[in-house]
């Protein structure tokens, strides 16, 4: 059965995460992807993570069902090509700086007279505009800016820390992905296509605020407010590993009681609702902390499990994709790529009745369909010999 977006074609101008991740959930879910490179260097992220056969971890889970051409930018007969690439596409996905894309030439302006229906969406750190537009920007950057970081304060100490997780060009790309498929839809109603500003910080701060700022929402007088959520989160050492839960409703809280051995916990006063919880956090932790000790991991999450608990063993690395429930879902996948081997990677995560997302092809090398999409596109084998010897391709 063919993917929900089959018989759309993108062109990939983006690198390392926010844009490849976004135009990839796209792939898996039917559309036919172009992904234009740099000769020599490509995308960064060719560079990042396990590497096997001249092919990365982190490229190789970010550009699978795409194809790949190398093709040099600064040349004017590597734009002729990727005008044509751009006549006959649907979507084109870039993060460079803001200006970069005017500067090249390739700018929605440009591109828009040559394909008027053309969504073109633009991935930036900072956006357009601003006091920050033109800065470089990594993800760490957009969690200091957005609050990401302090939310991340150390209980102690005070010092903000990092989510050690390139979270926020993650949000980004959902956020991208999500806002490309809508201006999709608006299209089919007779919108046209349109330019997508999307960028790092309004994603970041978008995806953190409902909980990590809900003390931060309401302005003015007459507010009650509530120790913040991330002060419930805790990782919980058992005598031979570490578990996770977390207690909501005074229902949960009296099953932790139960579970614990502790049922007198349940219904006493001092923690009888959840603001009295969490008024008494760093008490209430020190005594769970001190009780989930005395039992193994499995012992303990049977009996949370028993209570109807919201609990999970903590896995290792190396084991998540042993778990049995990511197993029973077939969430992670083996794929066998011709020149990395075998590899694992998570299946598409949106399961679609009708129309399934599928891995089709593998993340591809450098330039390796370079020869096939310039026959595509009508090049002859001569024109395509001669754009080689030009290093107008790759």
């Amino acid at each position: 059965m063919a993917g929900a977006l089959e018989g759309v074609r993108v062109i990939d101008l983006s690198n390392v995460v926010s844009g490849p991740m976004a135009v990839q959930m796209l792939a898996d879910q039917g559309a036919d992807v172009v992904k234009v490179e740099q000769p020599n260097v490509g995308d960064i992220s060719r560079l990042m993570g396990q590497e096997r056969g001249g092919l990365t971890a982190m490229f190789a889970v970010l550009n699978r069902n795409k194809r790949s051409i190398a093709l040099n930018l600064s040349d004017p007969e590597g734009r002729e090509v990727l005008f044509d690439l751009v006549r006959g596409a649907d979507i084109i996905v870039q993060n460079f700086r803001p200006g970069t894309m005017d500067r090249m030439g390739i700018g929605y302006d440009t591109l828009q007279e040559i394909n008027p229906d053309l969504i073109y969406a633009s991935i930036s750190g900072f956006g357009d505009d601003g006091p920050y537009s033109r800065r470089r920007v990594y993800d760490p950057v957009i969690q200091g800016v957005t609050g990401f970081a302090a939310c991340q304060e150390a209980p102690r100490s005070g010092q903000p820390e990092l989510i050690r997780n390139i979270v926020c060009d993650k949000a980004t790309a959902l956020t991208a992905a999500q806002s490309i498929t809508a201006a999709l839809f608006a299209r089919e109603r007779g919108a046209g296509g349109q330019y997508i500003e999307i960028s790092m910080v309004d994603s970041g701060l978008a995806f953190l605020w409902p909980d990590g700022m809900w003390n931060n929402t309401m302005v003015g007088d007459g507010i009650r407010p509530m120790p913040p959520l991330s002060e419930a989160y805790q990782i919980t050492q058992t005598s031979d590993g570490f578990v996770t839960y977390l207690c909501v409703s005074d229902a949960e809280w009296q099953g932790m009681c139960r579970a614990m051995g502790k049922p007198e916990l349940g219904t006493d006063p001092r923690y009888a609702t959840v603001m009295d919880r969490l008024g008494r956090l760093d008490e209430l932790i020190g005594m769970m902390d001190e009780e989930l000790a005395q039992w193994t991991s499995d012992e303990i999450c049977a009996r949370l499990d028993a209570e109807e608990v919201p609990y999970a063993k903590v896995n290792p690395l190396d084991e998540v994709h042993k778990d049995p429930q990511i197993c029973h879902r077939g969430s992670i996948v083996e794929i066998d790529h011709p020149e990395a081997g075998t590899m694992r990677m998570p299946a598409p995560p949106a399961r679609f009745g009708k129309t399934p997302s599928d891995i089709r092809s593998q993340a591809p090398l450098l330039g390796q369909h370079t020869d096939e999409v310039l026959a595509e596109l009508g090049r002859s084998a001569e024109q395509i010999a001669t754009y080689h010897a030009d290093g107008v391709v790759d």
